[in-house]
């Protein structure tokens, strides 16, 4: 692949994905993952402070849910003002062409203790955005840190089915379908 290609910083990524999936995690380094995508070693760090920030450096999922919490009518409830929020990732996040990128980049975090742990604290920054956008909103403290929690709740469960590739359903279906049983669960929040 040529150094001037578009898209360097997803060659990155797909490139780290691809090793760490041959070598590990743990054996691969950023010369590697700069090298198979083609690029010099001072291009990953402009986009990437380091290997682990290939999987989690984006917080593109964030930004989405909490603008479209935000931008929800007045008079959406909580879950409503999420679930806006969730068809916002399933149009512009979770898309088909991301599925088989996710998965993989799921695969790794799951086989690796301390990028389960990364993992964890990215979901209770997201928690924590949502409920800090539902409480912008007007929603009081505690249904903004419930309806948050279940919020975000509905979204990994929905991407870990979503990122399955034995499952053909699209990501907003599988949101929506849990985020109604949790309504259902819970049906003042």
């Amino acid at each position: 692949m040529a150094r001037w290609e578009p898209n360097a910083s997803r060659r990155l990524a797909e490139a780290a994905l691809e090793l760490f999936a041959e070598r590990g995690y743990d054996d691969t380094t950023v010369l590697d993952i700069a090298q198979r995508a083609g690029l010099a070693k001072s291009t990953f760090f402009r986009h990437f402070q380091n290997k682990r920030e290939v999987l989690f450096g984006e917080d593109a999922l964030t930004e989405q849910l909490v603008t479209a919490i935000s931008e929800a009518p007045a008079e959406a409830t909580p879950l409503e003002a999420v679930a806006r929020g969730i068809d916002a990732l399933s149009r512009n996040v979770f898309t088909h062409a991301l599925r088989e990128f996710s998965a993989r980049r799921r695969a790794v975090i799951e086989a690796h203790p301390d990028l389960q742990e990364r993992e964890a604290l990215k979901g209770i920054s997201l928690t924590a955005s949502v409920a800090r956008a539902l409480a912008a909103r007007g929603t009081p403290t505690l249904s903004a840190r419930v309806a948050a929690e279940l919020g975000t709740l509905a979204v990994k469960v929905a991407y870990e089915r979503w990122s399955d590739m034995d499952n053909t359903d699209e990501y907003g279906d599988l949101a929506r379908q849990i985020l109604s049983e949790v309504r259902a669960a819970v049906p003042d929040v």
